[in-house]
């Protein structure tokens, strides 16, 4: 544990940025790949 205990208001922002990026980067990636395993074949 840390001493003193920094800042927990930063601490949890950090934890809600970084949540928001692998929301973020996994939704980007199932729409990636949706759109290429739809999109290769055909146009619907």
């Amino acid at each position: 544990m840390m001493n003193g205990m920094m800042m927990p208001g930063m601490m949890w922002g950090m934890a809600l940025v970084w949540l928001l990026v692998v929301v973020v980067l996994v939704l980007t990636a199932a729409g990636l790949i949706k759109y290429l395993r739809s999109g290769k074949g055909d146009r619907q």
